[in-house]
């Protein structure tokens, strides 16, 4: 008899509409559970994004810095390596210069220019004279 009553009075036993009553009101309780912790949660996620930004840009930063220094010294060292060249180059030139300057006489001097006779691409050429002024001749 206990069960009966209960059961009439809407005690432990529920009938079909009151079960969908409950259904509702336990999906609405987890909807308002679930739209309450996005509200929370949402603020501290952007923070949380934020500062993962930050730090991933400053990183990018850093090696930014890091490339730029190095090709620094990267152009430092090209410099500094030519200018060595530049003078290496320039005492071959000088020491070429000193040794041909001892090397030429009068008598080369003259079988270069009868060279430059017979060559028919030169249009000045310069003729030693005794009084060492060049006579400029034009083939026209």
């Amino acid at each position: 008899m206990i069960n009966k009553s209960m059961n009439k009075k809407g005690g432990i036993f529920m009938n079909k509409r009151g079960k969908e009553e409950v259904y509702i009101l336990i999906i609405i309780l987890l909807i308002i559970a679930v739209v309450g912790l996005l509200m929370w949660g949402m603020p501290k996620y952007k923070v949380y994004s934020q500062e993962l930004r930050g730090k991933a840009d400053l990183r990018e930063a850093e090696w930014n810095k890091q490339i730029s220094i190095e090709e620094s010294r990267a152009l430092k060292e090209s410099a500094e390596l030519k200018a060595e060249a530049e003078v290496i180059r320039a005492k071959g030139i000088a020491e070429a210069n000193e040794i041909i300057g001892e090397s030429i006489t009068p008598e080369y001097l003259k079988y270069k220019f009868i060279e430059g006779l017979n060559d028919g691409n030169t249009e000045t050429i310069y003729v030693p004279t005794e009084a060492n002024i060049p006579i400029l001749e034009v083939k026209g």
